[in-house]
């Protein structure tokens, strides 16, 4: 995926993204209202309280524990050792509430009458507000050289937008207000990041699970919560889905596949998180599970579209409920591991265990039903059903060959009973392990699922089993797994969202960035002389003076190469064109012209920045080990600050290519005045 893309203010289009640097508007996208009494805002509201006490609790503690070891009077070290006691018990009674918050899955399903097993959605991550009024201000001032009181306005609307953002609607309005921020924090961290120097602020954000508070200075920091509650977002938007519709159980699969890609994207283009819902180990939970959760959703989708009375529809379905199985069982042996265990709410465990045994149970009945229900196959039908039925089981069942199996009502009777046996003890299982956490036992609409797929498979069994049975029923092999469409881990799309440059009166990035460093403008008259200023012009947004005639008026003048154009005659150029700064000069008159020049630190060596400018403005416009999340860059790095490595494509006109000839004999790419 390519960055944002810089553009100059009229808004011209050049890649997937519009980035319109204009001051025509601002971001016109809004937060929920933080007081509207919803269900799902109350929810949120008691976790932004529960963050709240857990961080305080956790102050006392630390303060505690350094008494506890300062300290050598025995009597104080009691005293201590009890509070800390105390403290460790409201600890775990915040984090007991919090967990019940995290399992409160009916919050964010939909209202719809249908019954549905229901998903599990991740709440949002809790911040703090940030005032970075001042620290802006003062970075413009010594960075820029410009009043920062007259970039009150730009601070102000950025900060307005995190504001926003800390409370997105469960809709597609949430999920781009996210996305905006998100591809703001690029020119944020490109205006006011450089690599050297911080801006002095600290990110403050809670973790998801534990409530925990963690902070860094490092923006990377920032960027990572914002895919995380985007990433979040997409798991609520796709649990309130009615999955009974063909629509709904779209825009499920949809929603989850999104999910599953944040959480991957935040995996491979973040290292070192500072909290633990972001840890390698959590995130791949996560990703599992939004795997599991579209898989899931394929299978009811597999219900609703295939014939209940095909034999081979319901082996598909069969082979279907097996892949949700073995999926969840993946989840399940995750969030069983030493460093997810303890992390991760008992619910969730639970429900995705429950689910593993819920989905075999599933596999076992469709495979009877489909033995069971179905007429034995045509001598036209055998062929292909003995096909199917060679790659349906793990191991063959043992009896009769495959053929006399198929053809003989009474073999395939047994074979299903088989089956709908180890269903029944699958459906038993799931419900004695749903039994054992308090929190599912208050879920009805759990409860209602397993009971009903219980009892059909109940009355099933009684259905096709005879008085004069006297054979043992077998043990029914298990069902080899296979899916019709397979999960798609999808990235964000950064591109689909148009961005504002809310800092575009700063100039242009490929100049004016924290990481560059220049000298103090100068202000420059210039006369004309009998041949012209006597230098060489090239480039866009802003233009570069590429080569100067000595002992011309712009040698005399102090003019140097590469020195940019910021002004003339006072009107601002840091935007402008080749062409409308070279209508500026030659409109200039005999009393001459003002012009303001600024020189980069470290560019006195003309020739090393026009190698430099001559590669970012070849091929794709961008140096290849300067893409965006660079895999060997992000690999090599082991820095918590390299969530993303934004490369810039040059504004630089294609004419302006540095020819590497003197500015005497100036070339097709350049021109002189």
């Amino acid at each position: 995926m390519m960055p944002p893309e810089e553009e100059s203010p009229d808004g011209d289009r050049d890649g997937g993204l519009v980035l319109l640097h204009g001051p025509k508007s601002g971001s016109a996208r809004k937060g929920c209202d933080p007081f509207a009494q919803t269900q799902r805002s109350k929810l949120q509201h008691r976790r932004a309280r529960i963050n709240q006490q857990i961080n305080k609790e956790m102050r006392m503690r630390a303060g505690a524990e350094n008494l506890f070891r300062a300290t050598s009077n025995h009597k104080v070290k009691e005293t201590v050792a009890l509070e800390l006691s105390y403290v460790n018990s409201n600890l775990q009674l915040l984090k007991e509430e919090l967990e019940e918050l995290n399992s409160s899955v009916d919050v964010y399903q939909n209202d719809s009458e249908s019954i549905s097993v229901p998903m599990i959605p991740l709440g949002l991550k809790e911040t703090k507000e940030l005032d970075l009024l001042v620290p802006l201000k003062d970075f413009i001032s010594e960075h820029y050289g410009e009043e920062g009181v007259l970039f009150d306005k730009e601070i102000k609307e950025f900060m307005e937008l995190r504001q926003a953002m800390r409370t997105p609607s469960r809709n597609e309005a949430g999920l781009e207000l996210l996305m905006e921020y998100y591809n703001q924090l690029y020119f944020l961290d490109s205006r006011f990041f450089p690599p050297t120097k911080t801006l002095g602020v600290f990110f403050h954000w809670y973790d998801s699970l534990t409530g925990v508070p963690s902070h860094q200075r490092a923006l990377a920091f920032e960027k990572g919560s914002v895919l995380f509650n985007l990433g979040a977002l997409h798991t609520q938007i796709g649990a309130r889905q009615d999955r009974a519709s063909l629509p709904g159980l779209n825009q499920a699969i949809d929603a989850f596949q999104k999910a599953a890609g944040a959480f991957n994207y935040l995996k491979e283009n973040f290292s070192n998180a500072p909290s633990l819902d972001m840890s390698a180990a959590s995130l791949t939970m996560l990703v599992r599970l939004m795997v599991a959760q579209v898989q899931e959703c394929v299978f009811e989708k597999m219900t609703l579209l295939r014939a209940q009375n095909d034999f081979l529809a319901r082996l598909q379905l069969a082979q279907e409920a097996a892949r949700v199985e073995d999926v969840y069982c993946l989840v399940h042996q995750t969030m069983s591991q030493p460093h997810v265990k303890d992390y991760v709410p008992f619910s969730w465990t639970t429900m995705v265990h429950v689910k593993s045994e819920h989905f075999k149970a599933l596999s076992h009945y469709f495979a009877a039903i489909a033995l069971c229900d179905c007429p034995a196959p045509s001598d036209a039908e055998l062929l292909e059903q003995e096909k199917a039925f060679l790659q349906f089981h793990v191991t063959m069942p043992e009896g009769p060959s495959l053929r006399v199996l198929l053809q003989d009502p009474e073999e395939r009777r047994k074979l299903g009973k088989a089956h709908l046996k180890k269903a029944i003890m699958k459906h038993e299982e799931a419900m004695r392990i749903h039994g054992l956490c308090k929190i599912l036992r208050k879920m009805d609409i759990l409860q209602e699922v397993l009971s009903f797929a219980h009892k059909r498979s109940l009355s099933k069994y009684s259905e096709i089993d005879h008085e004069e049975d006297f054979f043992e029923t077998g043990e029914a092999p298990d069902i080899h797994p296979k899916t019709h469409q397979k999960p798609e881990i999808k990235s964000p799309s950064f591109s689909q969202v148009k961005v504002t440059d809310l800092f575009h009166r700063l100039g242009p990035l490929s100049v004016f960035s924290a990481k560059n460093k220049w000298y103090p403008a100068r202000r420059v008259h210039l006369m004309r002389g009998e041949n012209g200023f006597g230098f060489t012009l090239r480039g866009d947004s802003p233009v570069l003076i590429a080569g100067v005639i000595p002992g011309g008026c712009a040698a005399e003048a102090g003019l140097k190469e590469g020195d940019y154009i910021i002004s003339v005659n006072g009107k601002d150029c840091k935007w402008s064109k080749h062409a409308e700064v070279v209508q500026l000069l030659k409109s200039t008159g005999k009393e001459g012209v003002d012009i303001g020049v600024i020189t980069l630190q470290g560019s006195e060596c003309p020739k090393a920045v026009d190698r430099k400018a001559a590669v970012m403005s070849s091929g794709s416009g961008m140096p290849k080990s300067n893409k965006e999340n660079s895999r060997k860059s992000l690999m090599n790095s082991k820095s918590a600050s390299t969530l993303l490595v934004w490369g810039k494509k040059s504004k630089r006109s294609k004419k302006s290519t540095y020819s590497g000839v003197p500015f005497t004999a100036v070339g097709d790419n350049e021109a002189m005045y």
